[in-house]
């Protein structure tokens, strides 16, 4: 039997979000988001990856569900 491979969770327009993808011996870590008011943004490493985080948490996604305050 083989096996589903796994869905692709990149966040596109029809479906907001971030993904953050952690690093490995061989890779750096990864970070995107694109949010509903049409930001986007990439990332790569762990401190890009996180300001790219707090980014999104500050002015994004989160930030538009209660209207711009946190």
């Amino acid at each position: 039997m083989f096996r589903k491979l796994p869905a692709d969770l990149t966040p596109t327009e029809e479906s907001p979000g971030l993904r953050v993808r952690g690093g490995t011996k061989y890779t750096r870590s990864q970070g995107d988001y694109v949010c509903g008011c049409g930001a986007e943004d990439h990332a790569n490493g762990d401190n890009d990856v996180k300001a790219l985080v707090e980014d999104y948490t500050a002015n994004h996604g989160p930030a538009h569900r209660n209207g711009g305050r946190r």
